[in-house]
């Protein structure tokens, strides 16, 4: 009996590719504004005459502030979930339902409990930063050398053998992966500002509306500088007084005068469906009143919403894929040479530090409502990403003497040697994008989002938890496919995060092509 036949990596990219061009039929792409170009002209114009001045000092306090405390308590919760993460499946489950859910989403539920405050600001990266430290850091575990154990004494207790035999030999990896989510928290917190936390985000978003490009300018400049500066600054003897000068630096409000009771109001009534609310499940008409009120949201929001964020995310990965093949020789010294590659890897790390939620903002601004900003925001963000890696792993390929140059470099000597690892890349990207696909209707645009912005507003939190917890689900079940695709390509031994260290790649043969 013959088996099925892995796929190749041709194969799965023209799936990939097809799947894009059939989601491209389904995409509203128009440009609506009367002039684009001089609305970014002036928007470049801010840029190269900032207004520092007008920055104000505070939001840059808070920004860095919400970003410390949340990556400390994410990356504190998540180091004692990683411990058994991988011996119990409800562990597992509950940092996958943790970090399947948006930075935003989560804010918009704590701001229900917790109002406009530090708390929800924190919180709301703490939560889905668990979840993500959790899981990585269950990976390094299991990928670190087990040589140290074999020497401990016979009866060494569980504890201790982890203390003082796994955890030396792994330190070093989480310290290099909780920078790196520091700098993704930098961008979140951010973006937290666009609904009303006093981060840099929400004067960036007031700028934006009110047409004042200079002091947005100015602000882009500030944020750019704290990213690129953040191994400055961020070290191992700095973080616990960046810890206890953010914590004072909160405001001293919580947002709302009675947490306790907002608390216990969100959780046994806001979020109950309507029909369970005082109802009894042993009541026989309880589940059809149940299914007459979840029916019309299924077919309605979640279907559609689900639909529309695909499209989205499907468009922007094979953009994000062409957009990164183009890139990656601008930071590649064999390409652009030993002045050129330090200038290509500024505009990169410039491209992937901005966030794509307010790229996203700025050109609906100037392009108008449709899905094409929010392509172009993705694709921009994780082509930044993927180029930088992929240049990075080219300058560790091993060239012969007699190497061609030029396209043919590029055409046969780099990329078919490095299109494993491209696609381990973007498939690890798949999940990420699909999550800020859902939270750009919040911005307008008919993903899911857009259902879950309505419900909030009209204050119908049962259906926003509802369409929340198929966005996670959703979320889920792409990171599920993207694994047992990189498995099946035999991928899923190669690096595929910012923070892994890049090695001269050992030679790997692809799968036969169908």
């Amino acid at each position: 009996m013959i088996g099925l036949q892995r796929p190749g990596y041709a194969a799965t990219s023209l799936w990939f590719a097809g799947a894009a061009l059939a989601a491209l039929s389904l995409a509203d792409l128009h440009v609506t504004s009367l002039n684009p170009w001089a609305d970014l002209q002036r928007l470049l114009a801010g840029l190269l005459r900032p207004d520092l001045l007008s920055v104000e000092g505070w939001s840059v306090v808070y920004t860095v502030a919400f970003a410390v405390l949340g990556v400390t308590l994410g990356a504190g919760a998540g180091f004692l979930l990683a411990i058994p993460f991988a011996r119990f499946r409800a562990v597992r489950l509950l940092c996958a339902g943790l970090r399947a859910v948006h930075e935003l989403f989560w804010a918009l539920l704590l701001m229900q409990v917790f109002g406009l405050s530090a708390t929800t600001g924190i919180l709301a990266i703490a939560l889905p930063y668990a979840g993500i430290c959790a899981k990585v850091y269950s990976e390094i575990i299991e990928e670190a050398d087990l040589s140290a154990l074999r020497v401990l004494p016979a009866g060494t207790g569980a504890v201790s053998a982890f203390l003082y035999a796994r955890l030396p030999e792994v330190a070093g990896a989480f310290r290099h992966y909780t920078l790196y989510r520091f700098e993704c928290a930098m961008r979140s917190t951010l973006v937290l500002g666009f609904i009303g936390l006093p981060t840099m985000g929400f004067y960036l978003e007031s700028a934006f509306r009110q047409g004042r490009y200079a002091e947005a300018g100015a602000l882009l400049l500030v944020f750019y500088a704290l990213i690129g500066s953040r191994r400055l600054w961020v070290r191992a003897n700095t973080v616990p007084v960046l810890i206890a000068a953010s914590a004072l630096a909160l405001p001293a409000t919580v947002g709302t005068t009675n947490v306790g009771a907002s608390l216990v109001r969100f959780l046994t009534h806001d979020v109950v469906p309507a029909p369970l609310r005082n109802a009894s499940l042993l009541d026989p008409a309880t589940l059809p009143r149940l299914w007459a009120w979840f029916s019309p949201i299924l077919t309605g929001q979640i279907l559609p919403g689900a639909v529309q964020t695909l499209v989205l995310a499907q468009i922007a990965l094979v953009a994000t894929a062409l957009g990164a093949l183009v890139l990656f020789p601008l930071v590649s010294r064999r390409f652009s040479g030993r002045f050129g590659a330090p200038a290509g890897r500024v505009l990169l790390v410039v491209l992937r530090s901005t966030p794509e939620y307010m790229l996203a903002y700025v050109l609906l601004q100037t392009l108008g409502p449709s899905m094409l900003p929010a392509i172009l925001a993705l694709t921009i963000h994780n082509a930044g990403i993927v180029g930088y890696l992929m240049g990075r792993h080219a300058d560790a390929l091993p060239y012969r003497a007699d190497a061609p140059t030029g396209l043919n470099l590029y055409a046969y000597e780099t990329v078919p040697r490095l299109y494993g690892q491209f696609l381990a890349y973007l498939l690890y990207r798949w999940e990420l994008i699909l999550r800020e696909s859902a939270i750009f209707g919040i911005l307008g645009v008919a993903t899911l989002g857009f259902h879950v912005d309505a419900a909030i507003s009209e204050l119908r939190l049962d259906v926003a938890t509802v369409l929340i917890a198929a966005t996670a689900a959703l979320t889920i079940a792409v990171d599920a496919g993207s694994r047992a695709l990189r498995k099946a390509l035999r991928l899923d031994t190669l690096p595929t995060r910012l923070a892994d260290p890049v090695k001269a790649p050992a030679p790997v043969l692809p799968p036969a092509l169908p």
